[in-house]
C-alpha cells in the first residue's frame, strides 16, 4: 500500500529499508523522502518502522529428509 503518495512510497519500501538497516523516521525521510513534503504520512510510515523494527525476523530454514534404511 502507498504510504507517501507525494514520492510514491509503498509500506513494502519502507519495510526493505528497515531490513537494509535504518531504524529511525530521520533515515527513512534521507533514504527514501517519506514525510519530507505535505507530511499526511508521517503518522503511518512511523507505524510501520515501529511495528517492524519491534517484529522478530522470521527465519526460514529448509531441512533435508533424510534417508533411512
Amino acid at each position: 500500500m502507498i504510504v507517501c503518495v507525494c514520492n510514491n512510497i509503498s509500506d513494502r519500501e519502507i519495510r526493505q529499508a528497515i531490513d537494509l538497516g535504518i531504524s529511525t523516521m530521520d533515515g527513512l525521510r534521507e533514504a527514501l523522502g517519506v514525510a519530507t513534503c505535505c507530511g499526511n504520512c508521517l503518522s503511518y510510515a512511523v507505524e510501520v518502522l515501529s511495528e517492524h523494527v519491534a517484529a522478530p525476523i522470521q527465519e526460514t530454514v529448509l531441512k533435508r529428509p533424510t534417508l533411512t534404511t
